[in-house]
Parts: structure tokens; sequence; C-alpha cells
């Protein structure tokens, strides 16, 4: 398969990143390279761009793909985390704008062998850079009750998520669960009838939770925007997609705390913490995806931008 995704709110994105000829950004989620090729059209002739992922099959594509903009593009397999490592390698101070898009790729979920869709029987995988050594299997198998329910109920928001496991741990007893087809028939008989007569595909909130704990991205998440912020120029902006409440709670608070950090109690006269503000929010409200865009891409259904600036 080519490694195919459709970037969403592509022009909202443009335009929050304030993108000027010249300029120097950071695509911190490559993925299919969407973003990444319209921010180094829009820059033309001399804008630089930096991109960072952590699945070598994004990586690999890219380099084939981006080839007219060799010039002027670093692509690094790194987890967005290292950004600030990374810069410090290429020697790079401060940026002009940097952009996040979370969640899993179209490729990753369209792919079999990736492990990460519910909708085909393949190995229970689930990582987005196939070289670390957790698995979704792993998790599913190995993973004490208690901390697995954890995991499906608030990873997923998963009102099931004590009953699903009691079904895993029945049949873990027995044998280990190796394919999502497994998984899914396991869930499903966990689920009551009833409660999966509407709604979504009742395995799709387990097998959120599931990736999120194995790729530890809301582990990672609120440090990486901060490092991000950190690295931005004055001027600078951020964009943020996310695709599911939880991460857009942590960039909404991170954004909050970065607007108001001062940690003093209310009634002190002047404040003494000594910590200054560092950004303004140009969202009040999160940029959701246009009516025309859901119909051309359903995916974006879910998708929230949230843009800020570095003072």
């Amino acid at each position: 398969m080519d490694f195919v995704h459709v970037p969403v709110m592509m022009d909202e994105v443009l335009t929050g990143l304030e993108l000027r000829p010249g300029g120097l950004y950071v695509d911190c989620t490559l993925g299919g390279a969407g973003h990444t090729i319209a921010i180094l059209e829009q820059t033309r002739p001399d804008g630089r761009l930096i991109a960072l992922d952590q699945d070598p099959e994004a990586i690999a594509s890219a380099r084939k793909k981006l080839s007219p903009y060799r010039d002027r593009l670093e692509l690094i397999h790194a987890n967005f985390i290292r950004l600030p490592e990374v810069l410090v390698q290429l020697k790079i101070k401060s940026v002009d704008g940097v952009l996040f898009d979370l969640g899993v790729s179209s490729y990753q979920l369209d792919n079999p062998a990736r492990g990460f869709s519910y909708q085909h029987d393949a190995p229970l995988d689930m990582r987005m850079n196939p070289g670390q050594k957790v698995t979704a299997a792993e998790v599913v198998n190995k993973l004490p009750a208690k901390e697995l329910t954890r995991i499906i109920r608030d990873y997923g928001e998963e009102r099931w998520a004590s009953r699903i496991v009691d079904f895993i741990q029945a049949e873990r007893a027995k044998r280990y669960i190796k394919t999502t087809g497994e998984l899914v028939e396991l869930i499903k008989k966990a689920i009551p009838a009833g409660a999966r007569r509407n709604g979504p595909h009742p395995a799709r909130r387990t097998f959120q939770a599931l990736r999120i704990a194995v790729n530890r991205e809301l582990d990672i998440l609120a440090e990486a925007v901060r490092g991000a912020v950190h690295i931005l120029r004055s001027g600078g902006r951020i964009c943020v997609i996310t695709f599911h409440s939880l991460e857009d709670r942590i960039i909404k608070d991170l954004f909050r705390e970065l607007v108001s950090p001062c940690s003093c109690p209310k009634d002190f006269p002047v404040c003494i913490c000594g910590r200054k503000k560092t950004l303004k929010i140009i969202t009040a409200k999160p940029i959701m995806a246009s009516v025309l865009e859901l119909e051309r891409n359903p995916r974006s259904r879910s998708a929230k931008l949230r843009i800020a600036e570095k003072l």
C-alpha cells in the first residue's frame, strides 16, 4: 500500500500558521505528507520545513513523494517528544510555526497488517513505530485486569470496560489472544446486544484505548506540545489537531496554563511565583471541519483545531 492520508482542515491550518516565504516550520506528524507539501508550497521559494514521524513507512514514502523539495526539507524518523533534541542536533534555536496532527493515519487504519482496525482480522499490533517492543497483544494478554480496565474505561471512555475485561480474562486463561478479529468477537460477546444496536462499532472505543496505551499518546502529549511552544519564536504559531476529547482536553488545559501561568493565591496583591505568560490563544473555541469537508472526508468529523501564538 502507498502511505496515503487525507489531511484535515488544510486551509484552516495554513491560515492558522500564518505562513510566510523564508519561514522555518515543523510538521511533527508527517503521515502522508499532505500538510507538509502544502506548507512547502505556501512558503516558496525559500521556506524550510522539518517533518517528524515515528513510523518508518511514512518516512520512506515521503522521501520519494517529497524529492522535489529536498533542498528545503529535513525528514526525521522520531517521535515528536524528541523535537527539542532534534532541533539541537540541527543547530536550530527557534522556528516560525509548529503543527501537530494527532491520531492514527488513514494508511495505518486501512493497512490490515498494522493491526489498528477492528474491521480487518490481523495480528493485534497497533504500534505506530514497529520498532518499539510493546504491542496491543501484549497489553491485552499480560496487563493486570485492573490496569486493563482503567485503560479501556479512561482512554476509550467505554462504559462496558469491566465486562469486556472479564471476557478477555476468561479467554486469555485458555489461550493467547493473537488477532484483532479474536478481540472483536470477545468485545461483541461482552457488550449486551441492546447496547450494540445503536452508535459506533462496539469495538471502536476499546481499540482506541489500546492504541493510545500502546503508543503512549496521552502520556507524552503535554510535554511534547510544551517543548514545541518553547522553541517557537516570538509571534510564531502552534496548531494542534485532535481527534478525541481526551487529547483536546489536554491541549485546552495546557494552552490555558501557558496563557495564565501564575500559581499565586488570588488574594495576593502581586505575583511572587515569577511565572510568565507564554501564549496568546487565537481560537477561543476549537475550529471544526466544514460541512463540505465532512462530505469529502467523514474521518474529519471528530477533528478539532486549536491555535495559539507565542508572545
